[in-house]
């Protein structure tokens, strides 16, 4: 009789918690609710307000800095022979570099690597080691533009049939000025577009309530192939023009 009682008391308890329960959530759903719902329509309210343009401008501008990405690859039967070559090639291509006015502090190592040479050997169905070539790669920072094709000759010269010139980059030095330019010609390409808009929809144009910005500068990187040749003449190169470009989103209140 007692196990019965229990159990019936268990029951009730059970059941009250669990109503409590469902109402509690009610309850705390229907607070919640009003408001998530006030601030979301508050939220597009405020987007939907105003005039949104996106002005862009544009700058051609004339890079003053060559980068060059060059190197050393050796090859020989040992490391030690390898790494060897590699050493009194690099050495040469730094000498070169150096007395061709290229700071210290504009020469950076941006790949060192010994790999083994290997090939498939068919009789025996293995791969087969045949040497080691070492990589020694690094870019040099070349300020006085107009020296690009002599310094590229002279690496050339110093490093031999070594040598390995991957590629060349084009940037400004102080790209500064060039972006304040083109955000000028941005806002004033984005007013102009707001106020089109706004005589088009008859209404008057108020202050700015909004801008983002973001840009591009691109870094011309044509590829270069070099080919050693006897020919006294100095490589061509020609920097030609890249162009920033900034793009600004605004939004104008309406008056």
């Amino acid at each position: 009789m007692r196990e019965v009682m229990k159990k019936g008391w268990l029951l009730v308890v059970v059941g009250l918690a669990l109503t409590l329960a469902v109402v509690s959530l009610a309850g705390c759903e229907q607070t919640a609710a009003t408001p998530a719902g006030e601030i979301m329509e508050l939220n597009l309210s405020s987007q939907q307000q105003g005039i949104w343009v996106t002005g862009e401008g544009k700058v051609s501008v004339v890079p003053d800095i060559a980068t060059l990405r060059l190197g050393i690859e050796a090859q020989a039967p040992t490391v030690a022979e390898a790494q060897a070559q590699a050493t009194e090639a690099m050495d040469k291509v730094m000498t070169a570099l150096t007395e061709n006015g290229i700071a210290e502090k504009d020469i950076q190592t941006r790949y060192f690597s010994i790999q083994r040479v290997t090939k498939w050997d068919v009789e025996t169905e293995q791969e087969i080691v045949t040497g080691y070539r070492v990589t020694n790669m690094v870019t040099a920072k070349i300020r006085d533009i107009d020296k690009t094709g002599t310094i590229i000759d002279a690496v050339a010269e110093a490093g031999g049939d070594l040598t390995r010139i991957d590629s060349i980059d084009f940037s400004v030095d102080d790209p500064s000025p060039y972006f304040a330019e083109a955000r000028e010609e941005a806002m004033a390409d984005a007013k102009t577009r707001a106020n089109h808009l706004a005589e088009l929809a008859d209404v008057t144009l108020g202050r700015p309530t909004y801008i983002s910005e973001s840009y591009y500068s691109p870094i011309v990187a044509p590829r270069v192939v070099y080919a050693i040749e006897e020919a006294a003449a100095v490589t061509p190169i020609s920097p030609g023009e890249l162009e920033i470009s900034i793009n600004v989103q605004v939004a104008y209140a309406i008056e």
